[in-house]
């Protein structure tokens, strides 16, 4: 295969792409144009939305409250002492 051809045919498909893309874009900037001076504008970006200190202490009681649902859901551990062995643990008989 002969590495010239292949990269002018390469070259050629890429015009043909360019130019398509060529008119694609004459053709928005005319719908632009007939839109007026509206389409011209350039897209900002979102503001940036802020949380009102009550906001934050609304949502803080809220988590606490569904966690204390949670919580009180669960069984209470019990505890053991410290000096108290696992009974995983076994311990070897001499």
């Amino acid at each position: 295969m002969n590495i010239l051809a292949a990269i002018t045919r390469e070259e050629r498909k890429l015009e043909k792409q360019l130019s398509k893309l060529n008119s694609q874009l004459s053709g928005v900037r005319a719908a632009a144009k007939a839109l007026g001076h509206s389409a011209e504008r350039e897209v900002v970006g979102a503001k940036k939305r802020v949380l009102s200190a009550a906001g934050r202490e609304a949502i803080i009681r809220g988590a606490k409250k569904r966690w204390a649902k949670v919580l009180e859901r669960r069984p209470a551990k019990q505890h053991r002492s410290r000096f108290e062995c696992s009974p995983l643990v076994s311990l070897p008989i001499y």
